[in-house]
């Protein structure tokens, strides 16, 4: 309980002299706020911006795979792109064998001319699509119904559009069961899909009319397609166990030796958003690091400033000493105040840091909407101020618990 009552004590004269002292404390202070919030900023910055970044990607879909064929430079004059592009078949083995693949489907997009009977559109992506498409990406169907397997086997002329193409050629209602024409082929639309749009950081509100069309039927438009495959793996915790299942399935479907190169290629979207959270991290730290010196500028202003307190207090010390103050409760004393002095600063910086996030948020058009500091970075901003103070303060507090008493008392 004295232990307590002493600490208490300690800490109001600690804040008296800080109300006595208020000019003088708020420019010993300095430092210290303008450390914490840089700090706070840097951090809640780069944090919102990470996950800026990572949304935009995980759009995509984490656990997405694009596979398509790839000519090795050392046979480019020797075999034909014919050659490498994938194919129905490889799909069908890819699906039976690849066990950490979730689904899977073959794609191949063209630019055709697209028009109804009130308007035409010269140039529109029509996506042939086999229906697992769908659910890789997934995309909801608004109105009507997906495509079917039966669709594509039997090459029917049936489509699907976005729910931007409604408007874009003028059909009426909600365009199901209506007739379009696509490089003057007469299909059906049996549904309706909405409508994706990319964030800021690939084009906002860059979205136009789509079709999507039964993979096989896209044949029927162009004689020669260059088809791709997307697909979902189960989990995005096997992305290097997945890449090699397909690279077996793939060379074993392709007949090729130990010495041949790779006729495919691949792009994990989830490899990409563990370099992004890597490099996050480490933009974090560095950034920290690097603003943490303003904080130790700040801790050897109050060194300085505790120092000369020190010494305009020595009389005051001596006088203490004399009717039995003991050397630990003076060196107590003057740490404390180093340490409120700190975290009064940091509770500043805090605040003026918050301040300025909340006005940056109202900014129009602002793209990075998630601005805030996170609950481990004040912890750490409060820890680092209680260890600045500690530190340097340890140095004046030591210098006046080991006055001495009666050359104090003679101090003018």
């Amino acid at each position: 309980m004295i232990v307590i009552r002493i600490i208490w004590q300690t800490l109001f004269f600690a804040l008296a002299q800080l109300h006595a002292n208020k000019i003088r404390s708020l420019l010993t202070m300095l430092g210290i706020i303008i450390g914490v919030s840089s700090i706070t900023l840097v951090i809640a910055a780069v944090n919102g911006l990470n996950d800026w970044v990572l949304s935009e990607f995980e759009s995509f879909g984490a656990r997405k795979v694009e596979i398509w064929g790839s000519l090795p430079a050392s046979q480019r004059g020797v075999m034909s792109w014919d050659t490498v592009k994938l194919k129905p078949s490889e799909a069908d083995q890819m699906r039976e064998h690849c066990e950490l693949i979730e689904t899977l489907a073959l794609y191949a997009n063209v630019r055709a001319k697209v028009r109804s009977d009130r308007e035409q559109l010269d140039s529109v992506t029509v996506i042939g699509v086999e229906p697992e498409w769908l659910v890789v990406n997934d995309r909801e169907v608004l109105h009507g119904r997906p495509l079917k397997k039966l669709d594509d086997l039997e090459q029917l002329q049936v489509c699907m559009i976005n729910d931007t193409a409604i408007d874009e050629l003028m059909l009426d209602g909600v365009g199901v069961g209506e007739y379009i024409f696509i490089d003057e082929r007469r299909f059906l639309i049996v549904g309706v899909l909405d409508t994706v749009e990319f964030g800021a950081m690939f084009g906002a509100d860059t979205a136009r009319s789509e079709v999507y069309i039964p993979f096989r039927t896209t044949y029927k438009l162009r004689n020669w397609l260059w088809p791709q495959i997307t697909a979902r793996m189960k989990s995005s915790d096997n992305v290097e166990n997945a890449k090699a299942e397909i690279r077996y399935v793939l060379r074993r479907i392709r007949q090729l030796g130990p010495e041949d190169e790779d006729t495919f290629d691949m792009f994990v979207f989830e490899q990409v958003l563990q370099r992004l959270r890597g490099m996050a991290a480490g933009l974090t730290m560095v950034a920290s690091v690097l603003v943490s010196i303003s904080l130790l500028v700040g801790g050897v202003g109050i060194m300085n400033i505790m120092l000369v307190s020190v010494s305009e207090r020595t009389r005051e010390i001596g006088l203490r000493k004399a009717v039995g103050a003991r050397p630990a409760i003076i060196l107590m004393q003057f740490l404390v105040e180093a340490i409120v002095l700190c975290v009064v600063g940091g509770i500043i910086g805090l605040v003026l840091s918050q301040s300025m996030l909340l006005a940056a948020s109202q900014i129009p058009d602002m793209p990075i909407t998630k601005l805030e500091i996170p609950t481990w970075a004040i912890g750490l901003s409060f820890c680092f101020c209680a260890v600045v103070g500690v530190v340097f303060g340890m140095w004046p507090a030591i210098k006046a618990a080991s006055l001495d008493p009666i050359e104090a008392l003679r101090h003018e």
